[in-house]
């Protein structure tokens, strides 16, 4: 055997190896640049994450049936609370369904348009994130999970809505304030949560 020919499978494994680490996409780290991604929204139009660069940006997962949704939605109206008041800070707030083809919560535009109108819901952006790739990005885990990304670009919080599953007690909601930490440039006191909700149906 020569010396080329015993080198040969090391050498196949490194541009394996090589190959592998360059088409690797990196999963959501706090404190390190938010992954990017292009979805496009109910009205066609298509939108890049890094192109929001220069703003706050909420990410949050949701499937309209799901129980915990469906009490942050219709029966306490907080979420959509929220995205106003976020809305008004001038934070952009995207909605992502990664419900496959067929799952729960897998919405048509009519649909997601009608539970939006119903329950008052308002982000900037709703997107049908259908092949999970965004989700598993982000490693959604449960509706909802919610992230923050500051101006810029930042992932600063990644986990719960707020400290209460069951819906009582005091409420700290997280959401809020990791966007008053960002407001005032500063990072979240508390940056990472356990999220609680139904499993997003990839």
């Amino acid at each position: 055997m020569t010396t080329s020919s015993l080198f040969r499978p090391i050498r196949s494994l490194l541009a394996g190896v090589a190959i592998l680490l360059a088409t690797t996409v990196f999963a959501a780290e706090v404190g390190k640049p938010a992954p990017d991604f292009t979805l496009t929204d109910l009205d066609g139009k298509s939108v890049t994450l890094s192109s929001l660069k220069g703003k706050t940006v909420v990410l949050e997962w949701v499937n309209q049936e799901c129980p915990f949704v469906i009490r942050h939605y219709n029966k306490t109206g907080n979420i959509p609370a929220l995205q106003k008041s976020a809305a008004a800070d001038g934070v952009v707030w995207l909605l992502i369904n990664s419900a496959a083809p067929g799952k729960q919560g897998d919405y048509d535009t009519a649909k997601v348009k009608a539970w939006m109108e119903k329950t008052g819901a308002a982000p900037s952006h709703y997107f049908r994130d259908s092949d999970g790739k965004v989700g598993t990005l982000y490693d959604a885990k449960t509706t909802p999970h919610m992230y923050v990304i500051n101006p810029d670009g930042v992932l600063v919080y990644n986990g719960a809505i707020d400290n209460s599953p069951r819906g009582g007690g005091v409420v700290e909601n997280h959401v809020t304030a990791a966007l008053a930490a960002v407001k005032a440039g500063e990072m979240p006191k508390t940056s990472v949560t356990v999220p609680y909700g139904c499993s997003v149906k990839y």
